[in-house]
């Protein structure tokens, strides 16, 4: 999975725990912790709210059930990967609306510069990982950032 710049993994973007009552909510409450830590511009939460509903990015997989948000380059100061583990699962649609809505146990929160080519191939690796139980079971069982990091770098080399 030689796609993924293991070096966009940092522990200031994991978040356990995160809390928040729907979708909006949640990125509402992102847009801020992003925005503090200089990652994002003003733009980013109208435009990934816009991109989301478009184009929906939950991924029920066997193991465990996921959404990939993410938006245009020119809403991002700078890249980055946040790994968020919610308090309790946040409902998202269906990627490509196919199926029934997803409640997503994990998401990851891509903020890449990359080009269109570039950025589904990230999307392909982290959906290969996300199907595989061994891997996506260890994704779960993290308890802090720099273990979720460690894991999350370790399976993208994989």
């Amino acid at each position: 999975m030689s796609a993924v710049d293991i070096d966009l993994f940092k522990p200031e973007l994991v978040f356990f725990d995160f809390e928040a009552k729907d979708r909006a909510e949640f990125f509402q409450k992102l847009a801020v912790e992003l925005s503090t830590r200089g990652y994002i511009k003003d733009t980013w939460l109208d435009a990934i709210v816009q991109r989301e509903r478009e184009y929906p990015t939950g991924l029920a997989c066997q193991a465990m059930s996921v959404a990939i948000p993410h938006t245009d380059p020119e809403h991002l100061q700078k890249p980055y990967i946040a790994v968020i583990k919610p308090q309790h699962p946040i409902t998202f649609e269906a990627m490509a609306h196919m199926g029934d809505d997803v409640s997503a146990e994990l998401i990851v929160n891509l903020g890449l510069l990359a080009h269109a080519d570039e950025q589904v191939a990230v999307l392909q690796a982290l959906m290969g990982m996300f199907m595989d139980e061994a891997a996506s079971r260890e994704i779960l069982e993290q308890t802090t950032p720099e273990g979720m990091v460690e894991v999350m770098c370790r399976r993208c080399q994989a």
